[in-house]
C-alpha cells in the first residue's frame, strides 16, 4: 500500500463548495448541507457508506443533478472564483471540471480506441494530434494500449474503468471528479487504478476529487478527506490525520463524531 502523498504546497483553490442542499423531485432531501474545496495539485477523498450522497455531491458540482430530476436548492458551487452551481455540464467540462460517474459507462459496441477518440471531440484535435492524445493515455494505461481494437463491452471491468478515465483525460481537464473507482473491483485492480492516479497527480499536476466506500486505499493516495454521512460532512482533514483516528471506521458506519 503506498504511503500517504505529502502535503500539496500551493494553496489555488480550484473548487470550493459551500452548504449545499440537493432535493429530488421536489421532495427528497438527497445532500443537507455540504462544505468542501478542493486546490490545485491535490488529490481529495469523499468518504461515506452506500447512499451517504457522494454521487449527488458530485452530480451537484458537475451539473449532471439536473439530468435525475434534481435541483441545488441552498448554497454555492464556485469554480476557479466563478459561480457555477446551475452551469450545464459541457460547459464546465470546457472549464475544466470532467465527471467520471459510477459504474463504468463506455459505449459497448464501440472499440477502446474509438472510446478514447470520443472524448476528443469537444477540443476539436488535428489528426496528428489527437494521435498524440491518445498515445499518451497509452502510456498511464498500458492495459487499454493491447485492447485498442477490443468492443468495449468485452473488455475487462478494470478495463473498463481505465477506459472510462482515459476517455474523460482527453478533454484535458484540471479537476476529474472520480466517482467509486473501486466498486467491483479484484484488490489488485484498485491498486493500479489508484497509482495511475496518483501518478497523473504527480507528473501532471491534476487534481483529483474520488468518491469512495474503501477508506483505506482512498486515504492512503489522497492529501485530504471528508466524511459524508446522510448528505452532511461530519468529519474531514488530512489524510494522515484520518488514519490515525481510531474511530474512524465507526464514524464511518455511523457513529458520534468525537473531537
Amino acid at each position: 500500500m503506498r504511503a500517504t502523498p505529502d502535503p500539496v504546497s500551493t494553496t489555488a483553490e480550484l473548487l470550493s463548495v459551500r452548504q449545499i442542499e440537493v432535493i429530488y423531485d421536489g421532495a427528497i432531501l438527497a445532500v443537507a448541507d455540504v462544505s468542501l474545496d478542493v486546490h490545485a495539485g491535490e488529490v481529495v477523498a469523499l468518504l461515506g457508506s452506500n447512499g451517504a450522497g457522494k454521487s449527488t455531491t458530485f452530480k451537484a458540482i458537475s451539473g449532471l443533478v439536473q439530468a435525475d430530476r434534481a435541483l441545488v436548492t441552498q448554497g454555492v458551487v464556485h469554480w476557479r472564483g466563478q459561480r457555477v452551481d446551475g452551469v450545464a455540464p459541457n460547459l464546465l467540462a470546457r472549464q475544466g471540471i470532467v465527471h467520471v460517474l459510477e459504474g463504468r459507462h463506455v459505449f459497448a459496441h464501440l472499440t477502446v480506441e474509438e472510446n478514447l477518440r470520443c472524448g476528443t471531440f469537444a477540443r476539436r484535435l488535428s489528426r496528428s494530434a489527437t494521435e498524440s492524445a491518445l498515445e499518451r493515455i497509452y502510456s498511464w494505461f498500458p492495459r487499454l494500449k493491447t485492447k485498442r481494437s477490443t468492443f468495449a463491452g468485452l473488455t475487462s471491468g478494470g478495463e473498463q474503468q481505465m477506459l472510462a478515465i482515459g476517455r474523460a483525460l482527453l478533454t484535458e481537464p484540471a479537476l476529474v471528479l472520480l466517482d467509486e473507482p473501486s466498486m467491483g473491483l479484484a484488490p489488485i485492480i484498485v491498486q493500479e487504478i489508484f497509482d495511475i492516479i496518483t501518478r497523473l497527480n504527480r507528473d501532471e499536476g491534476m487534481s483529483f476529487l474520488v468518491a469512495e466506500q474503501n477508506i483505506n486505499v482512498a486515504l492512503h493516495h489522497a492529501h485530504r478527506a471528508y466524511v459524508l454521512e446522510t448528505g452532511r460532512v461530519v468529519l474531514s482533514g488530512t489524510a494522515s490525520e484520518l488514519l490515525a483516528r481510531d474511530d474512524l471506521h465507526e464514524i464511518y458506519l455511523g457513529g458520534a463524531v468525537t473531537a
